[in-house]
């Protein structure tokens, strides 16, 4: 998102010193040589001792504990006003306008529909492995559509680790840099079919992500469309993602050309994805349709063509799918909000590749937090003694804020980020650099472009030289 809400001080984290035995839970690497971890366990305890409660447990929470606070009290324009003649970096705003989540937390949003990339590695064809793919990349923004909250900036050193033994995978995410800011992941599943990766740049147009599967020893990379939020200053928020997402099989030489679609003048365009996956010498051999928020839909290139040759004749056409309105938009204009648009005009002959979840029914209370969402700061009996203590659940200003206690929550804020000021500059006063963690500095085996590289070791959970961040 643009227009953070401050900019902190900071360091540009640097290569990690990797221990020895870092490595000693990848036995196994894939093709790209990335570590796999193969241990049967979490890492938790001995062989076969579970604690009562843990992190992969399949029942989680359907609630927030206390409702979101009303931001109609609050003008973005109004505190801008009074800040008048201040440096941008000393304007902070009010933590009405986050949500109670760290932006770590925001990026294994990613994982909510895993089981697209579960379905991919079952696939003998590598055509339905990257319709498959394609569907998880749209996927992975689908569950900011109406989420304008803020999320947290990590700190420098934060991290956040999620397992969902029900569904498939592992995931670790370290904040590595500050200035710039930088986000990596590293996802597992568990029956080690696939990797998932990448350097998130939320400031900056970078960033690749990388999902390798193992089983066809097929790796594809992409880059996430652009996030606009409207109306920041004054009106009602409301958000686009657009651009051109490329997803690139390096096996086959395959490609998916994705088109997000920006809202344009009469909001007809808004939320929509349009494109087509291509062979290496750049024949169609499948388009691709659908909104962001909605659903995607694939047809065979020879059924589209004829499809759309009919509407240009102006021929009658097949009715849509029951329950499929259109509906004109012909009345937006320019960052007005845009009414809730017609569902997706079905083609005859589709095939459906994704549905977004369905929201829970007091999501407007809880952020339009999805229900996975919901879950992802859930701190159950006992896990502080499992997570890292650097982990997102444990910040007291997030949990404060998620509690409902929005005076404490600012106070939390203020007082880490003076920490983090304050080690920034212990260390420029002995000449020392950061050291990350769990990630280290590297190129990507793929695309040989730079890249931060998972080094291994989390789930052995030796925590014992992790900072005090909080």
């Amino acid at each position: 998102m643009n227009g953070d809400e401050e900019f902190f001080d900071a360091v540009t984290g640097f290569d990690s010193d990797n221990s020895s035995g870092e490595f000693s839970e990848a036995s196994q690497r894939a093709p790209g040589g990335l570590p796999v971890d193969t241990s049967k366990s979490n890492g938790i305890g001995e062989a076969g001792e579970r604690p009562p409660q843990e992190n992969g447990i399949q029942r989680h929470r359907t609630s927030l504990p206390a409702p979101m606070f009303t931001r109609s009290d609050f003008s973005v324009w109004g505190i801008l006003k009074k800040c008048i003649g201040l440096e941008l970096s000393k304007i902070t705003m009010p933590i009405v306008f986050n949500e109670p989540l760290s932006f770590l937390q925001r990026i294994t949003e990613y994982m909510e529909h895993i089981y697209l990339v579960h379905r991919a590695s079952r696939q003998p064809q590598a055509l339905e492995r990257m319709q498959c793919v394609a569907a998880f990349a749209v996927s992975a923004v689908a569950s900011q559509w109406e989420r304008t909250g803020k999320p947290f900036n990590p700190l420098l050193g934060e991290t956040y680790e999620l397992i969902r033994e029900d569904l498939g995978f592992r995931f670790i995410s370290e904040q590595v840099s500050h200035h710039p800011p930088v986000s990596a992941f590293y996802s597992e599943g568990l029956c080690q079919d696939f990797l998932f990766h990448g350097s998130i740049y939320p400031k900056q147009p970078r960033g690749t992500i990388t999902l390798e599967l193992l089983r066809h020893n097929e790796a594809y990379t992409w880059t996430n469309p652009t996030c606009c939020v409207h109306n920041v200053i004054i009106g009602k928020l409301w958000i686009e993602q657009y651009g051109t997402v490329e997803i690139l099989n390096h096996r086959t030489g395959d490609k998916c050309v994705l088109h997000f679609r920006p809202c344009g003048l009469f909001g007809k365009e808004l939320h929509k994805v349009e494109g087509h996956i291509q062979d290496k010498n750049k024949k169609k051999l499948f388009i691709i349709y659908g909104k962001w928020t909605e659903c995607l839909w694939g047809i065979d290139p020879a059924a589209y063509e004829s499809f759309r040759k009919q509407e240009r004749r102006g021929e009658p056409l097949r009715k849509a799918q029951s329950g499929i309105s259109m509906e004109d938009a012909d009345t937006e204009v320019v960052d007005a909000v845009p009414e809730v648009q017609d569902t997706v005009q079905v083609i005859p002959g589709s095939r459906l590749l994704w549905r977004i979840n369905t929201r829970p029914p007091n999501s407007a209370q809880m952020y339009n937090f999805t229900s996975f969402t919901v879950s992802l700061n859930e701190l159950q009996t006992g896990m502080e003694k499992i997570l890292a203590p650097t982990d997102c659940r444990l910040r007291p200003d997030i949990r404060s804020m998620e509690n409902g206690n929005m005076d404490l929550a600012s106070q939390e804020k203020e007082r880490l980020e003076e920490k983090q000021r304050e080690a920034r500059r212990e260390r420029a006063k002995e000449d020392t650099e950061w050291q990350t963690r769990w990630f280290h500095q590297g190129r990507n085996p793929h695309t040989g472009t730079p890249d931060w590289l998972y080094s291994g070791g989390y789930f052995e959970r030796d925590f014992s030289g992790c900072p005090d961040i909080y």
